[in-house]
């Protein structure tokens, strides 16, 4: 044997084993604790996936924070929070006239319903089931008008049916709708400038038939008031008796020769006159 088969390999010492070993456990102990350990950020939810298990846990949305799973299980984090989708397109009217809508929609996941929502639907829901939930209604109601009821007054009208078809839909889809917003409703330029100078015809008839009207009302006032005032003349024509003129006369007459300002001279005027004042200054 030589020299070197004859030496003895040194034996480990104990401790150094026991030390290895200590680092071999914590750091599968550290692994172990890393992939256990799941921080949900804020305004997002969590929905964990039993590797092992029945899959997808349906009847617990995990809120934001920290939280330890088994390792081998997973934790998928979506967005809770209010989201918006903003969707331009070209629809139909009534007619068959091509309308371009622009639309925002406000949405977030039905917080409870979140597992089978990621079940069902998956991180992408929002292209699987919103966008299209928003056009489908869009085209839907816009259909149902006219461009001139488009233009002129059914635009409130139209904002809450679509937001009413769209929730339809996406009640089902276990997403929340907040709220709809037509930002924007643009004709052809050629439907819009005719449909703007009807209005204009329509607005400058309202506005004749109005001072026609208003015409009219004024004729009818001075016609009840000019009959007024012949038929106030005509009893006015009868009650004047000559006894009534005479008596009047000599009032006024008396009333005159009272002032300071003048020298009255009396004269009869006939067998049945008024008496008559002479004189002056």
């Amino acid at each position: 044997m030589s020299e070197y088969q004859q030496m003895d390999m040194p034996e480990f010492p104990a401790n150094g084993k026991k030390i290895i070993l200590s680092v071999v456990i914590g750091i599968i102990v550290i692994v172990a604790l890393w992939k256990s350990s799941v921080t949900i950020g804020a305004g997002e939810a969590g929905v964990l996936f039993k590797t092992f298990g029945e899959g997808v846990e349906k009847d617990r949305t995990y809120t934001e924070g920290f939280h330890l799973i088994a390792p081998w299980n997973k934790m998928i984090t979506m967005e809770v929070r209010q989201q918006q989708v903003m969707e331009k397109m070209a629809v139909l009217s009534s007619n068959g006239l091509e309308i371009s809508v622009d639309v925002s929609v406000w949405h977030q996941p039905d917080f409870v319903k979140l597992p089978l929502l990621y079940q069902e639907k998956g991180i992408d829901y929002v292209e699987r089931v919103v966008r299209p939930a928003i056009r489908s209604a869009t085209r839907s109601v816009i259909g149902r008008y006219t461009p001139e009821e488009i233009y002129s007054s059914k635009r409130d009208i139209i904002q809450e049916e679509i937001n009413i078809e769209t929730k339809k839909v996406l009640d089902k889809q276990h997403i929340q709708l907040n709220e709809v917003l037509v930002r924007d409703i643009m004709l052809p330029p050629t439907i819009k400038a005719a449909i703007e100078n009807k209005l204009k015809q329509e607005q400058e008839s309202l506005e004749y038939e109005f001072k026609l009207e208003k015409a009219k009302k004024e004729a009818e006032r001075q016609r009840i008031d000019a009959e007024g005032k012949a038929k106030a003349n005509e009893i006015l024509s009868a009650s004047l008796t000559d006894k009534i003129l005479t008596e009047k006369g000599i009032e006024a007459t008396l009333e005159l020769a009272k002032s300071p300002n003048a020298k009255v001279v009396v004269v009869g005027s006939g067998k049945n006159g008024l008496p008559i004042i002479l004189g002056n200054n």
